[in-house]
């Protein structure tokens, strides 16, 4: 019994502080004191797996779905019906209080731009999670949703409810993402609505988990019968929050719809300093026996609307276009503009994505253009503005040459965008140092961009192997940089060769490879060395890597020039070894399959099983698969196995074979 009130004790430590740092922002423990508690936890459950449970926070790391399978609500999703002026948020306000003969008191909610999502909890416990659909069926995405750490998989009590929230992305994980995604030469995501869509619906949590969303609370429907009694919506918000929710901080109770406007003008401008993005505000009848009396339409509730804030749009005059290149070696055009006030802020320059966007908006320098920002962050060129002038300027004639060093610019199969063909090119060797040393590769504290181009300009680096050859008299050469700081940086740079193996993977800018793909990666291949050696077949069945993806690292690690620079990394003492380490060797090279509803497990503790002891797993069956471990109600791959001569396991075969 020590041992599951240990575990107990663990688990409400990690949820409590899950909840000061997602929720209130006030983290009361050290990543230290965090990560310990959590460790401790994951082997106590690994050593003793009947005391695991669905709530425990290492439920949160995600797994592979092989689809998402519609649900439909118990409840359902009504829309909003939207008000664009405050003469109809008047009209809409007149029409509630009519047949109460008094004014009504409102609450007012910044209205977020993400996504709306139906979470069940029975006796406190988070058992299912459901996107809104068409408001009657949605799809079933739980495994997903628990990997948001704003999401709390056991309330403080017991509760049944339902909770109706919205999913969304920070700005600024938004923002690092799209770089990532700009450095890799790999499509961007329009707004962070989109970004957060799209993390939702992968069919491998493990990438949600990265992802970084999280949820506010607006909403829920209490289905014990002492929770009924909330009089009101205001107290109901409040009574979420000391349940474990993260609700908006800016919800406002106020008296009349004159204080409604209030909100409005003070929240028009005040939006763009948020780390989220807002749309609009949700305005409700706060008194909920009125709202029960007032009812629905066949879409919307009668006692609430949505008031839509305008998309900020300027006008601005295209000076120049001015051309990047990147690590992986694209070209990127950028808008260089007459500087103009939008959402807050001095906008000079704007997204132009790459030249396709160029030739499909006809932008020409010179032309007056309309500028807005994709959902408030990222400024982008929209259109140009029908003018006299737009037809006598000459049309944009993309780059042949690289803007950098000069070479011939190429294009790639199945890729947008034009390269530097120049491996060499001076840029491109730049981008590829600042990622090598930048916070989610290797992480070199003091050596940013100025530094790096100062050595390269001294024609002391050329690529980042270079970085680990410099001594701190070779440093002091540099403008500004005494003997301390030299110093400084030189530790920082030999620090950084004990960076674990995923760090390494992510350093060396394999094209499509970003913080993600390197963790799946080195989960799979514990060394540098096995990594380069994995054939193309086993790369493409690793779940989460596709063949586009399988192939960018099958010839990264089949070119000549990325080889010798590798043994160059292990020479100097770069050659990490991933810290997960296989228990036996009983599996080592088998291919499993995993099918069906296992009995004892789930098929997350099956793969962590067999990883265990040195196999692998694959999301499809083929000649190469070994075994296909198959439970209940086995699906398609069963029938493809038997037609294979692929073994077939059972879930007691299974585990006799590594007993």
């Amino acid at each position: 019994m020590e041992i599951l009130e240990r575990i107990d004790y663990l688990k409400n430590e990690i949820n409590k502080s899950n909840y000061e740092y997602y929720v209130n922002e006030n983290p009361y423990l050290t990543d230290f004191e965090y990560d310990k508690l959590f460790a401790e936890l994951k082997e106590l459950e690994e050593k003793y797996p009947m005391f695991k449970t669905s709530d425990s926070p290492t439920q949160r790391v995600g797994s592979v779905s092989e689809k998402f399978f519609p649900h439909k609500h118990k409840y359902r999703l009504y829309s909003l019906d939207n008000s664009y002026n405050s003469e109809d948020l008047e009209k809409w306000y007149e029409r509630v209080c009519k047949e109460y003969g008094r004014e009504l008191e409102l609450v007012c909610e910044l209205k977020i731009d993400g996504l709306a999502i139906a979470l069940t909890y029975e006796n406190g416990v988070f058992v299912r999670g459901v996107t809104r659909g068409d408001g009657i069926t949605g799809e079933d995405i739980t495994q997903n949703l628990k990997t948001i750490k704003a999401i709390p998989l056991k309330l403080f009590e017991p509760k049944n409810l339902e909770v109706r929230g919205e999913i969304y992305m920070p700005k600024s994980s938004f923002e690092k993402l799209n770089q990532e995604a700009i450095q890799n030469g790999d499509k961007v995501f329009a707004n962070p609505r989109n970004a957060a869509s799209g993390s939702l619906r992968q069919l491998d949590s493990t990438i949600t988990a990265k992802r970084d969303l999280s949820m506010f609370t607006y909403t829920a429907i209490f289905e014990d019968d002492a929770d009924k009694s909330f009089k009101t919506h205001y107290d109901s918000i409040h009574e979420l929050k000391e349940l474990g929710f993260k609700v908006n901080p800016n919800i406002r109770l106020v008296k009349n719809i004159k204080e409604v406007i209030d909100y409005l003008h003070e929240w028009d401008s005040k939006r763009f300093d948020l780390d989220y993005a807002t749309d609009g505000v949700v305005i409700k009848v706060n008194d909920i026996a009125i709202q029960k009396d007032l009812g629905f339409t066949a879409r919307a509730p009668k006692w609430a609307t949505a008031f839509k804030f305008p998309p900020e749009e300027v006008k601005t005059r295209l000076l120049d276009i001015e051309l990047n290149t990147g690590k992986t070696g694209v070209v990127t055009p950028v808008a260089v503009l007459e500087p103009v006030q939008l959402a807050g802020s001095t906008v000079s320059r704007a997204s132009l994505h790459n030249f396709d966007e160029i030739k499909r908006l006809d932008v020409r320098i010179g032309d007056e253009v309309l500028i807005m920002k994709a959902a408030e962050i990222i400024p982008k060129v929209i259109k140009v503005v029908e003018n006299s002038n737009h037809a006598i300027l000459p049309e944009y004639i993309p780059p042949t040459r690289c803007p950098a060093c000069g070479s011939e610019l190429v294009e790639k199969d199945g890729q947008v965008g034009l390269y530097c063909s120049n491996p060499d090119c001076e840029s491109l060797m730049c981008a590829k140092i600042e990622y090598w040393a930048s916070k989610e590769a290797m992480d070199i504290d003091k050596v940013g961009p100025s530094v790096i181009r100062q050595l390269y300009d001294k024609k002391m680096i050329s690529n980042p192997v270079d970085l680990y050859k410099l001594l701190p008299q070779d440093l002091m050469m540099l403008d500004l940089i005494q003997e301390k700081s030299a110093s400084n940086i030189y530790m920082s740079i030999q620090e950084s060769k004990t960076r674990p193996l995923n760090r390494l993977v992510t350093a060396l800018g394999i094209r499509h490879v970003g913080k993600e793909t390197a963790d799946i990666l080195t989960n799979e291949y514990p060394s540098l060395d096995e990594l380069k050696n994995a054939t193309l077949d086993q790369l493409s069945q690793i779940e989460g890597i596709g063949d586009i993806i399988a192939k960018s690292i099958y010839d990264y690690f089949h070119d000549e020039n990325n080889l010798k620079l590798l043994e160059e990394l292990k020479n100097l003492g770069i050659n990490p070894i991933s810290k997960a380490k296989p228990k036996s060797d009983k599996l080592a090279g088998k291919i499993f399959v995993l099918t069906g509803t296992l009995e004892h497990m789930t098929r997350d503790e099956a793969s962590d099983l067999i990883k265990s002891h040195g196999g692998k797993t694959s999301s499809s069956v083929s000649k190469k698969t070994d075994y296909v471990l198959a439970g209940a109600n086995a699906g398609s791959k069963l029938d493809k196995a038997q037609n294979l001569g692929v073994i077939i396991l059972t879930e007691d075969d299974f585990l006799e074979m590594i007993k």
